[in-house]
C-alpha cells in the first residue's frame, strides 16, 4: 500500500460519476473537510486488511503530533501500477476507516470507483507532506544523505535578478508578464514535488508509442518502444556532439562503486539523492546517480599540469539511478532510472572557473535550443552562498544578463553542500510545476576529497576547482518538455509537432491506390539517399483515414500521391508546421528538409518502411 500523507487546510472532493464496474455507493454533492489529515490511499495487489491498524497507528500519531482531529481517506490509483482488485481494495479502504472510527477519530472517507473533483490545499510546513508504503515486499535498503536531511532545515533567502543588475525580494517584485517566472518562483519556496494527478505528457508519451510504464520493474523505469529510443538517442547523439566541439573528452564508467571507498563515502553524503543499494560479496554498493564518482576516480589518477586546464572529462550515462519518492514519480518529467549528460570541467581557479562557466552557460543555451526549448520556454534560478554573492556580484549578473531575462535566486547563510554556486534552467509545464533541465555547479570541495591535483606554473601541486555541467539535464525530462510543449500548443488550439529533426517519421508517402505503390517506393527510397526518414502508407484504407492518422503521428510533412503527382512531377504536401498544402518537386522537400535539420544527427527509421508489415506497439 502507498499512501501520499498530506496536511491540509482543506480538501474538496464532489463525485461526479462511476468509472469503475464496481463502486460505492454516495451522495453526488460537494464535500469540504477543514485542518485534517489527507490520506491519498493507493491499495496494491499483495495488500492484506491487517494492514488497516498500521495505518491507523501511523495517522493517530501524526494527529495528536500536530494537534488536528480529522482523517480523510482519498482513494488514489496512481501512486503504484501494481493495484488490488476494486473489491479488495474496498474492503481495505472500510477496514482503516472502521478502524480509524473505532479509535475516536472524525474520519471522511471519499467514494472508491468515482470520477471525482478534487481540490487539496497543502499546509507549508516540513512534515506537511510524506509518502508512506506499508506492506509484506522486502525492501532495498535506503541510504538517506546528509544533504537530504540539511535540504530540509535550511534557511533560504529568496530573490529576483535582472539583467539590469537588481537584486528585489520576491515579495517586492511585480510579476506581471512573468508568468512562468512566478509559478517556479512559488514552487520553489514552496519545495513541494508531490504528484497528485497525471501529467499530460503521460498519455501523449504512450498514444505516440514514445515510451510506457514497466509493470515487472521498479517503478520509475521506463521502457522505450522503438519510436521513442530513436528520439532518445538522437538527442543523446546531439548534446554529445555539442560537448565534443567544446573540448569535451568523452570516457566511459561504471555503473556501481563501493559504498565504503573513503572518497565516495563522503560524496555520498554530500549529494542530496537517495541511493540505490546492493549487495555483493559482503560488500554493499550504490548505483551511481551521477558520473561524478567515475570521473573524478579518472582525474585522481591523471597527471595534470596547469597548461592542461581547463580540462573536461564528459559521460553520457545511460543509465544513473536514484530512488525518487514514489509520490513524486511522473511519467518522464521525475524517474529513478535516467540518461544524464554530465560535463566536469577542471579548473586553475576561481577566475578561470567563472570564465569557463560563461562558455558553458552558452553552450547549454545553445544545446536547450537546438533541442526545441527557446529562452522563452525556459525560467533560469541561481543558488549561492551570501559570501560568494557579495565577492561575486558582476560576475553573476553577467550570467543573468547572458539569460537575457529576470532570474529567481536562493541565497544561503552559509556553504551546506559542496558548491558555492548551481544555476539550472527549469521548464514550467502545463500542472504549473517545475523541472531542472541544464545545470552547472561550482564545486569547492571535492577535488580535495578525492585527491584531484595538477602542478602549477611554480612546481607546487594545487586542488582544482571542478565544474558540474549537464547541457540538457535528463534526456528523459528534455522529452519530457517537448510534450508538455505540445500539450500547451493543444490548449491554445494549435497543432502540436515535435522538432522535425527528432520526428520518427519525418516524411509520410500515401498512394491512392495501390498501382502508385511503386512510385511511392522509389520516391521512399529517393528520401532515405538524402537522410530523410521517410515511409509509405500502402494499407487498404481510405485515404483520409491514412491522413487522418499521419496527422495524428504528429508527422511534420504528408505527401498524397496520385495520377496527378506521377504526370506532373509535382508532389502534394501537407506541412504540418504551416497548416498549409504545397505544391513542390522531390528536390524542393529535400532541400527543405535538410535545411531544417541541419547539424543535427540522423538516424535512420527503425521500423518497416511500409505500414502494412509493421507491428502494432501496445
Amino acid at each position: 500500500m502507498k499512501i501520499l500523507q498530506l496536511h491540509v487546510d482543506y480538501v474538496e472532493y464532489e463525485p461526479i460519476q462511476p468509472e469503475a464496474k464496481i463502486y460505492e455507493e454516495v451522495e453526488k454533492r460537494r464535500y469540504r473537510i477543514e485542518d485534517a489529515l489527507l490520506l491519498l490511499t493507493c491499495v496494491e495487489e499483495d495488500d492484506d486488511p491487517s494492514l488497516a491498524q498500521r495505518v491507523v497507528d501511523d495517522a493517530i500519531e501524526f494527529l495528536e503530533k500536530l494537534k488536528i482531529d480529522k482523517l480523510v481517506i482519498y482513494p488514489y490509483a496512481h501512486l503504484s501500477v501494481k493495484l488490488a482488485s476494486p473489491s479488495k481494495a474496498i474492503e481495505i479502504l472500510k477496514k482503516i476507516g472502521e478502524e480509524a472510527e473505532r479509535r475516536g477519530i472524525e474520519i471522511h472517507r471519499a467514494p472508491f470507483g468515482w470520477n471525482k473533483r478534487l481540490i487539496i490545499a497543502v499546509k507549508g510546513h516540513p512534515l506537511a507532506e510524506q509518502l508512506r508504503s506499508y506492506g509484506p515486499e522486502v525492501k532495498a535498503e535506503e541510504e538517506v544523505p546528509k544533504a537530504l536531511l540539511i535540504e530540509e532545515k535550511i534557511k533560504s533567502y529568496w530573490y529576483i535578478l535582472t539583467p539590469e543588475g537588481k537584486m528585489i525580494p520576491v515579495d517586492e517584485y511585480d510579476f506581471r508578464g512573468r508568468r512562468r517566472l512566478e509559478l517556479l518562483t512559488r514552487y520553489e519556496i514552496a519545495k513541494s514535488r508531490a504528484v497528485l494527478e497525471q501529467p499530460p505528457h503521460v498519455a501523449l508519451m504512450k498514444r505516440l508509442k514514445i515510451a510506457d510504464y514497466e509493470p515487472a520493474s521498479d517503478p520509475g523505469n521506463m521502457r522505450w518502444l522503438a519510436k521513442g529510443r530513436l528520439i532518445k538517442s538522437l538527442l543523446e547523439q546531439f548534446v554529445t556532439q555539442k560537448v565534443i566541439e567544446y573540448g569535451g573528452i568523452e570516457v566511459e564508467t561504471p555503473i556501481m562503486y563501493d559504498m565504503s571507498h573513503p572518497s565516495l563515502e563522503k560524496y555520498l553524503h554530500r549529494f542530496p539523492a537517495r541511493q540505490y543499494v546492493i549487495q555483493s560479496d559482503r560488500k554493499k554498493y550504490f548505483l551511481r546517480f551521477a558520473a561524478c564518482f567515475g570521473q573524478f576516480l579518472i582525474a585522481r589518477d591523471m597527471q595534470l599540469s596547469y597548461r592542461h586546464l581547463p580540462f573536461w572529462l564528459y559521460e553520457l550515462t545511460r543509465y544513473s539511478f536514484r530512488r525518487e519518492k514514489s509520490g513524486e514519480l511522473a511519467g518522464l518529467r521525475r524517474l529513478r532510472a535516467f540518461t544524464m549528460p554530465d560535463a566536469h570541467a577542471f579548473c586553475k581557479d576561481l577566475e578561470q572557473a567563472k570564465s569557463e562557466m560563461k562558455r558553458r552557460l552558452k553552450l547549454c543555451i545553445e544545446v536547450m535550443e537546438g533541442a526545441g526549448l527557446t529562452r522563452d520556454d525556459l525560467e533560469m534560478a541561481i543558488r549561492f552562498t551570501r559570501d560568494f554573492y557579495e565577492e561575486n556580484k558582476d560576475f553573476i549578473f553577467e550570467l543573468v544578463k547572458e539569460f537575457g531575462k529576470p532570474i529567481l535566486a536562493e541565497m544561503w547563510d552559509e556553504r551546506f553542500f559542496y558548491f558555492v554556486l548551481k544555476w539550472e534552467f527549469n521548464f514550467i509545464d502545463a500542472q504549473e510545476k517545475a523541472a531542472a533541465l541544464s545545470t552547472d555547479q561550482i564545486d569547492v570541495e571535492n577535488a580535495k576529497h578525492y585527491g584531484i591535483t595538477y602542478v602549477d606554473e611554480d612546481g607546487s601541486e594545487k586542488y582544482p576547482i571542478i565544474l558540474h555541467c549537464s547541457p540538457s539535464g535528463a534526456i528523459e525530462r528534455v522529452i519530457y518538455a517537448l510534450l508538455e510543449k505540445a500539450y500547451m500548443r493543444i490548449q491554445k488550439g494549435e497543432k502540436p509537432m515535435l522538432p522535425t529533426w527528432l520526428s520518427p517519421t519525418q516524411v509520410r508517402i500515401i498512394p491512392v491506390s495501390g498501382k502508385y505503390l511503386s512510385d511511392c517506393i522509389k520516391l521512399m527510397e529517393y528520401l532515405e539517399k538524402n537522410r530523410i526518414r521517410a515511409d509509405v502508407d500502402d494499407r487498404e484504407e481510405s485515404v483520409e483515414k491514412r491522413i487522418m492518422e499521419a496527422e495524428t503521428e504528429w508527422i511534420p510533412y504528408i505527401i498524397v500521391f496520385g495520377k496527378r503527382e506521377k504526370e506532373s512531377g509535382n508532389l502534394s504536401v501537407r506541412i504540418r508546421a504551416d497548416g498549409k498544402v504545397v505544391k513542390m518537386k522531390a528536390e524542393e522537400l529535400v532541400k527543405r528538409i535538410c535545411e531544417e535539420v541541419k547539424d543535427k544527427p540522423f538516424k535512420p527509421l527503425p521500423l518497416p518502411k511500409l505500414l502494412s508489415r509493421r507491428p502494432i506497439f501496445s
